[in-house]
């Protein structure tokens, strides 16, 4: 294998060389499939050892309310919303008795804000009059709320409860596909298969390191195969910029060199903290 330099931020292993790569065959039984793609899983562990939830939240129902909220925008957008929303309407009953326009103008950042400001406070009073102020720790409880399907819940239970979950989101759904582990579109059968590869124990970092690398390398329009470090276990690599210079300058985030989503990321994350709304 050529020598490459790791991309920033990378603690994995090295980039590949284009000249040297070609697609790795599509597993041709089950346990070809899972093998493949429990391998995959341990490379990505590898190169996101960080992987994380990029919402920012101090408790369940502010994971809650931000994970609604990120529909259709960003993460970054959310959560340079967040503060000041979270600031003024703490708790489920104080976002329950809120004037809904003055949550609509807080909100507007993240975009279709009416909407959104029907389902947050529609949940935060759910939550007032059936759960007592608390966010349920269950998905029958939490995908009965105003706004909130399984997706949501699985990314609250995963990382606000610690129940392991799977978070079919767009990143998620495209990989898995490039990858070959499934073919199916629907989000619940796309959970539902990718649930039968992998234990249980592994399902929330999973998804953490699969919509990571999405979001960073391996993107929906020009994948930056030619700096990918799991290009060799890739069926699809090809699809994207194969030339490492050229691949390079596609990064995102910390692999880019450039700020990620979290205003408040982990300690261990390796980028640079976003910045807050209006901030050069």
């Amino acid at each position: 294998m050529a020598k490459s330099d790791k991309e920033p931020g990378a603690s994995g292993p090295p980039v590949l060389q284009h000249r040297q790569m070609g697609k790795a065959k599509p597993p041709q039984t089950r346990t070809g499939l899972v093998r493949q793609a429990r391998k995959i899983n341990r490379a990505l562990a590898e190169v996101y050892p960080y992987a994380h939830p990029e919402l920012d939240f101090e408790n369940p129902f502010q994971l809650l309310v931000a994970t609604v909220l990120s529909a259709q925008t960003t993460d970054l957008r959310v959560n340079q919303t967040t503060p000041g929303l979270f600031a003024k309407y703490p708790t489920p009953e104080d976002l329950a008795a809120a004037n809904p326009e003055e949550v609509e103008e807080l909100i507007r950042p993240t975009g279709f804000f009416r909407a959104k400001t029907k389902s947050i406070m529609g949940l935060a009073k759910a939550l007032r009059d059936e759960h007592g102020g608390e966010v349920p720790g269950t998905l029958k409880d939490l995908v009965k709320l105003p706004g909130v399907g399984r997706k949501t819940a699985n990314v609250v239970l995963g990382n606000a409860f610690g129940v392991p979950g799977i978070t079919v989101d767009t990143h998620f759904g495209r990989l898995v596909r490039r990858w070959k582990w499934t073919d199916e579109e629907d989000p619940e059968k796309v959970e539902a298969l990718i649930c039968e590869i992998f234990p249980k124990s592994d399902w929330t970092m999973l998804s953490h390191r699969i919509i990571f690398h999405g979001r960073r390398i391996c993107h929906a329009r020009k994948p930056a195969c030619g700096a990918c470090p799991i290009a060799s276990l890739c069926p699809s690599y090809g699809e994207g910029e194969i030339d490492p210079s050229r691949a390079k300058k596609l990064l995102k985030y910390e692999k880019g060199g450039f700020p990620g989503q979290r205003l408040k990321p982990p300690p261990d994350y390796p980028g640079q903290a976003a910045p807050p709304m209006g901030a050069v």
